[in-house]
């Protein structure tokens, strides 16, 4: 996803390609699946204790065990639940349906997506432009000339793309690649934004509903990923005259962008979220002096509304 200048892959800061698979974690690291304090991780430098703390060892143990748990690394478990042939005027393909759950816990929001051989088939050539020694023990499955619909090799099939899955999600630079993220997210969410530029506001909502938890799941080391999403549940929400959901989705939004005010969805989101309070009885007062300190910090010429940023999103 990408920054204001790529206005096709919405949030997309900065793609991280360094592999950290291999390397040994310092002891005083909360461990090797948790975002490191740097401008891809978006830590606030503040909160965490100096070296010249008062705090004792049991409080500074205490923080650092909280750390942990906040940015505790969220596993997936991919199934291949179901095939069927699917026959088009002019072609005919497998359509075999993804299942996303999260492990440890009951998963009320297991994500159902679905992918054709071919869809796998352009995942595995762009993660061998980027990633081609990180994934050089990962078996892709064939692409076979005759015996494709077969029920034995769709079977087949079925177990070899969920242990290919696997296999890229246990790499860790691989599962928090843009082309890993998109993959499993961006079919739905090109259809959502263009429904939300067509006006068919339910519809978006809907496939935003099904997808933002996935969404949400993939992208926990860069939680700015998630912000477009958020931000077109806001206007859906809005523009159907749910002012409360409005609301709830902006807050989550801004808790993703924190105080990022050289994000390009931060002015914008203040500016809607102050009326969204008002309308609701709420306190807008906060929210506008938040927008106006911005403006004051830095000073811009008329930007876009939130509605005209999200409507820009995954056009391509």
């Amino acid at each position: 996803m990408a920054n204001s200048k790529h206005h096709g892959s919405p949030g997309w800061t900065e793609p991280i390609h360094q592999c950290m698979a291999g390397t040994k974690p310092k002891a005083a690291a909360p461990g090797p699946d948790l975002p490191r304090p740097g401008p891809e991780e978006h830590l606030d430098v503040h909160s965490s204790p100096s070296s010249n703390s008062n705090m004792t060892t049991r409080e500074l143990q205490e923080y650092w065990r909280s750390e942990k748990c906040c940015w505790k690394h969220v596993k997936l478990l991919f199934e291949i639940a179901s095939a069927r042939i699917e026959e088009r005027r002019v072609s005919k393909f497998v359509m075999y349906q993804i299942v996303v759950i999260q492990t440890g816990s009951f998963d009320s929001n297991k994500a159902i997506l679905e992918r054709r051989y071919s869809d796998f088939e352009r995942l595995q050539k762009k993660l061998l432009k980027t990633f081609r020694e990180e994934i050089e023990d990962v078996v892709f499955p064939k692409k076979l000339l005759v015996g494709n619909f077969s029920e034995e090799m769709i079977s087949e099939r079925k177990l070899a793309l969920k242990e290919y899955l696997r296999l890229l999600y246990a790499i860790r630079c691989v599962r928090r690649s843009r082309e890993f993220i998109d993959f499993l997210t961006r079919p739905e969410l090109r259809e959502a934004f263009g429904c939300l530029r067509a006006g068919q506001y339910a519809k978006a909502l809907d496939i935003l509903v099904r997808v933002v938890p996935l969404q949400e799941k993939l992208t926990s080391h860069c939680p700015l990923m998630l912000v477009p999403s958020l931000c077109a549940m806001l206007v859906c929400h809005r523009d159907m005259e749910r002012p409360a959901e409005a609301f709830a989705a902006g807050e989550r939004a801004l808790q993703c962008l924190q105080a990022r005010e050289s994000h390009r969805y931060y002015a914008p989101l203040l500016e809607a979220m102050a009326r969204l309070a008002y309308a609701l009885g709420k306190d807008f007062v906060s929210l506008q002096e938040r927008l106006e300190e911005s403006q004051l910090r830095k000073p811009a010429l008329r930007g876009f509304t939130l509605k005209e940023l999200t409507v820009q999103e995954y056009l391509y």
